[in-house]
């Protein structure tokens, strides 16, 4: 396999997963609002907790994808400024997912 052929396939690879990760945190954020809406419509009780704990789970999921694309993205091109980004990426990625989660286990509002 040559490189050029490789490292279109690294791309192609990388793009699949960022949009991945879009669709699910998208997919997560629609149904977050059906949800809300079917609760609101219905007049049924419910608790909002319930749904932005799902709504958190897509958006931490969703992070994960888009951080795999990053690391396919560098593995491409690995200049020394390439990895202070992937790494100041990955970092924040983490901790805003360590955080969404930390929160939406934590939060409650009736």
């Amino acid at each position: 396999m040559s490189l050029a052929l490789l490292v279109e396939v690294y791309r192609l690879a990388a793009e699949s997963l960022s949009f991945a990760g879009a669709l699910v945190i998208i997919y997560g954020g629609i149904r977050a609002i059906v949800r809300t809406l079917q609760k609101e419509v219905l007049k049924k009780p419910f608790k909002y907790h319930d749904i932005r704990l799902g709504f958190t789970a897509k958006i931490v999921f969703g992070l994960d994808f888009l951080i795999a694309s990053d690391i396919l993205l560098t593995l491409i091109a690995p200049s020394q400024e390439e990895l202070l980004i992937l790494g100041a990426t990955v970092i924040i990625r983490t901790i805003l997912g360590y955080f969404l989660t930390k929160e939406a286990q934590e939060f409650v509002f009736d």
